[in-house]
């Protein structure tokens, strides 16, 4: 099991060039690393450019809880690689049905990696080479803030290809975080029901779940 931080600077080539082009002013001078660092998107990269990111405000409709544990069961069979900071009740368990697979995970706590204690279920995953664990703050964050979930999100969006923001509530920092991400172009989808109706009128596309050709996408 990979147990040592890596400290990742701009000027190594592990570094991810894409952050800039979204982050502008705001990428992270460091980027703070633990498990197998060839899933970090970049220029020695395991993954096939189809890394997403998975986001679902805290409170959620039950019936997209349900339809977030359907696609997770689909990215889990069909080994689509996934990044989020896995810290809503939703994105928990979307977590614990994707570490039943062999896929790729990437976690991004919004808090310091260093002397964070590993939760028992990450460990086999981490002995498989499988996760990478990331974090763009020092040992000073030692407890997650909603400033800091903030910078999280986008740092987690920027690396990603694609996004499923599986809900945003009304008046919501993911809502407002959708409108961020739209605006920078990346492909963001979500569920269709009449409770993302907000994030589809910001541009959102909706997203559909087949067990023989994932995903179907309408635009």
């Amino acid at each position: 099991m990979a147990q040592s931080i890596q400290h990742i600077t701009q000027k190594d080539t592990d570094y991810p060039t894409r952050l800039e082009q979204y982050l502008k002013t705001e990428t992270p001078e460091t980027i703070w690393a633990r498990g197998n660092i060839d899933l970090l998107p970049g220029q020695n990269t395991t993954l096939s450019g189809d890394l997403w990111a998975l986001f679902c405000s805290s409170k959620c409709p039950g019936e997209i809880i349900l339809k977030a544990h359907d696609l997770a069961q689909e990215f889990r069979k069909a080994g689509i690689p996934t990044i989020s900071g896995y810290h809503s009740p939703v994105e928990q368990e979307c977590l614990r049905v994707l570490l039943r697979g062999s896929q790729p995970i990437l976690i991004s706590p919004a808090r310091s990696i260093e002397n964070m204690r590993l939760k028992s279920a990450w460990k086999d995953a981490l002995s498989a080479e499988r996760l990478l664990i990331l974090s763009i703050f020092g040992h000073q964050h030692k407890r997650s803030t909603a400033a800091l979930a903030h910078q999280r999100n986008l740092f987690v969006a920027a690396l990603a290809d694609k996004i499923c923001i599986a809900h945003a509530a009304e008046d919501s920092k993911i809502l407002e975080f959708a409108q961020i991400v739209l605006a920078w172009g990346k492909p963001v989808f979500t569920f269709e029901t009449p409770a993302n109706g907000s994030l589809f009128q910001l541009g959102a596309r909706w997203i559909e779940m087949s067990y023989r050709n994932f995903p179907l996408q309408k635009t």
